[in-house]
């Protein structure tokens, strides 16, 4: 599942809506870091640049409104799942949030954050030309 957060309901009503005029299946929850929209991932590449292009816009929107009210960077979080499948949120400093999702998808922050809480629950010692040669070989 991709994993869509807002912090106002009418943008993510927005996004539903938009989704599903798509054909894209989702699901609204409520989560303590705000509320988030899951999509699952088997969809057409094209609905999901749609739905990307799209929810940078109502994160662009979200902007406004939080520099209009004052809460811009108040609030930043990314969510994981432990190896045994319990999901938990990083509290995360806003210059830092801001600087990863400039540079990285909000998937590929959130399996970083999956392999690191693989890695501290089940340690792996071995030097990384190790693990490496042991990829290259499983090729």
């Amino acid at each position: 599942m991709i994993e869509y957060i807002f912090f106002d309901a009418t943008l993510r009503d927005r996004f539903v809506t938009y989704a599903e005029q798509r054909g894209v299946p989702c699901t609204a929850i409520d989560d303590p870091m705000g509320m988030v929209v899951e999509v699952s991932e088997d969809i057409t590449d094209e609905a999901s640049d749609e739905i990307e292009a799209f929810y940078d816009t109502l994160e662009k929107e979200q902007e406004a409104i939080s520099k209009e009210d004052g809460s811009l960077n108040r609030l930043a979080g990314f969510r994981f799942n432990l190896p045994d499948g319990q999901s938990r949120m990083l509290p995360v400093e806003p210059e830092i949030a801001n600087r990863l999702m400039a540079n990285f998808t909000l998937e590929e922050i959130q399996h970083l954050l999956d392999d690191v809480a693989h890695c501290t629950l089940f340690p792996n010692d071995e030097h990384l030309c190790k693990i490496l040669a042991a990829r290259r070989a499983a090729r």
